[in-house]
């Protein structure tokens, strides 16, 4: 890829261009595989945890979903897609904000849930961003993340059949993944492979271990 070339512009215009043909207002949450990881995610939180929704995109479904139950801040630095957020789940708060660039207190989270979203960084600037999560989380804290299967960096133009619609992702391997999430004292209990073309997307939820 072109040196010149800047990741983070591709990826927030691309998402302001494509933000309805990647996700409806009504789509249909029940029976796909965000029902099946929010389930297991919510099943390891306590009632009114506060829960941190990294690259929400427009809300739905899975802030939406939890701002049922749950205190809900998402995340995006889209603003289509952030402005789209604020109508579509008035139960929660959304910034638009850099999710590299944010700056919470420690132990801020019950949970922390980021999917199809990290995997947008350049590789080599994700560890630090895992580790800011570790900080940010309560001990017993949750995370549930989408991560590469293999490693793979690439832009795609007009994805989703939008002209002019390009995307970047950038990701390693999922034995990598572990490898940081372990090191930060998160202990990964649930795993699962979410097929895509001729890949696929690994799913990690991991623990924070509680203080002793």
């Amino acid at each position: 890829m072109n040196d010149s070339v800047d990741p983070y512009d591709i990826v927030r215009r691309g998402y302001d261009k494509v933000s309805e043909a990647y996700r409806s207002d009504n789509f249909e949450f029940e029976g796909t595989g965000y029902q099946e990881i929010v389930s297991e995610f919510t099943s390891r939180l306590d009632p009114s945890s506060r829960v941190l929704d990294l690259g929400c995109g427009c809300g739905i479904p899975v802030s939406q979903v939890l701002s049922a139950d749950y205190d809900v801040l998402g995340v995006d630095f889209s603003p289509v897609q952030i402005q789209r957020a604020r109508a579509l789940v008035p139960d929660a708060v959304f910034l638009c904000e850099d999710m590299t660039a944010l700056r919470f207190q420690e132990d801020s989270f019950d949970g922390i849930i980021s999917l199809f979203a990290i995997i947008h960084l350049p590789v080599g600037e994700q560890p630090s961003l895992y580790a800011e999560i570790a900080k940010w989380l309560r001990p017993d804290g949750v995370l549930a993340v989408t991560v590469g299967h293999t490693a793979w960096t690439g832009i795609e133009a007009n994805w989703r059949d939008v002209p002019g619609g390009t995307m970047y992702w950038s990701h390693a391997e999922a034995d990598t993944y572990v490898q940081w999430i372990e090191a930060l004292e998160l202990e990964i209990e649930w795993d699962w492979f979410i097929p895509e073309g001729d890949g696929g997307h690994s799913v990690f939820i991991a623990t924070k271990r509680g203080s002793e």
